[in-house]
């Protein structure tokens, strides 16, 4: 099987913007697209194949089909046929609520749904931008919930300040907000679970205040102070750096100038590439695919060998 494009599947939200269209060249004409699923096994949102031979194709068909020589052996072990990671660029304009999201037990008991699990890679920063990662000191039940009742929990929340590269880890239970004016690129678990806990008293086009999860989170929320978010990484040029390797994913960060190969046939798993800068060709036995920034490509599980042809270009480059 070829390198394989997804159509995006483009979601509207409240704190959306228009970077998706204008940096990432998405098809959207609205001015709060906030999310481009690049490639997604949601139920409802199932990404379909762009190009090639499988055109029109959903994913779900096509792992129905190909099995362990898609996923590869290993994969269909732990999750089956579904796909286990959702891949995303996200435009926050506005402040995102503060939220978020239950571990794999949890979220199968209430939800028959994977947990959450995600790592965010800043592709762009207004000036000042930051995310909301966890708490700016310790932390009890008691005091968040009187915050919640006060309305003081931003006093609570501890800031970081980014810029583009920088590179977080959002474990489950850990509250988090990305803030306005970042771009970025988003790879976690396939779960659309999310605890909201707080919007700032926000409204949706309808007037209504948006949902709040309170209760639900109680039992979720990591209330221990933790600095483990930031991730330190190489950059070395034209060499596989490593980022994040969790239970659910492993990425490494390219940046390359010149053209690189990889055998990959022992490595038991699809590869995703998600370009965030510049351009590459990239190629397996069966065919090859142009990627530009905000694109992203699935490679089999069953390639030998990946090449990758660039004159200079970032990848992420996202493998189980």
């Amino acid at each position: 099987m070829y390198p394989l494009k997804f159509q995006p599947i483009l979601k509207e939200r409240l704190w959306g913007g228009t970077k998706l269209s204008e940096q990432l060249n998405k098809p959207s004409r609205s001015d709060i697209t906030g999310e481009s699923w690049e490639l997604s096994g949601v139920q409802g949102d199932v990404s379909e194949v762009a190009n090639g031979e499988y055109k029109g194709s959903s994913l779900n068909a096509l792992i129905e089909h190909w099995g362990p020589d898609l996923l590869g052996k290993s994969v269909i072990e732990r999750f089956g046929k579904e796909f286990p990671i959702l891949i995303k660029f996200i435009d926050a304009k506005q402040d995102l609520s503060i939220q978020l999201h239950p571990h794999d037990e949890l979220a199968k008991s209430r939800h028959n749904s994977f947990g959450k699990t995600e790592m965010w890679y800043v592709m762009d920063a207004d000036k000042d931008a930051n995310l909301i990662v966890g708490f700016n000191q310790p932390m009890t039940r008691e005091k968040y919930v009187e915050s919640l009742e006060k309305k003081t929990l931003l006093e609570y929340m501890n800031y970081e300040k980014v810029t583009a590269g920088d590179t977080f880890f959002i474990n489950t239970g850990k509250i988090h907000a990305i803030g306005a004016g970042v771009l970025l690129a988003e790879i976690q678990q396939t779960s659309d679970i999310t605890y909201r806990v707080y919007d700032f008293d926000r409204r949706d086009k309808e007037g209504n205040l948006r949902e709040l999860h309170t209760d639900l989170a109680l039992d979720a929320i990591d209330f221990e102070q933790k600095s483990d978010f930031k991730v330190s990484y190489d950059r070395a040029i034209d060499k596989v750096n490593p980022m994040v390797s969790c239970p659910y994913f492993k990425t490494n960060f390219l940046q390359l100038t010149t053209d690189m190969k990889q055998e990959v046939g022992s490595r038991d798993s699809f590869t995703i590439y998600m370009c965030v800068e510049g351009k590459a060709e990239i190629s397996n036995e069966a065919g090859s695919v142009t990627i530009k920034r905000g694109e992203t490509i699935l490679l089999p599980a069953n390639s030998e060998t990946i090449q990758i042809q660039t004159s200079g270009c970032k990848l992420l480059e996202v493998t189980l």
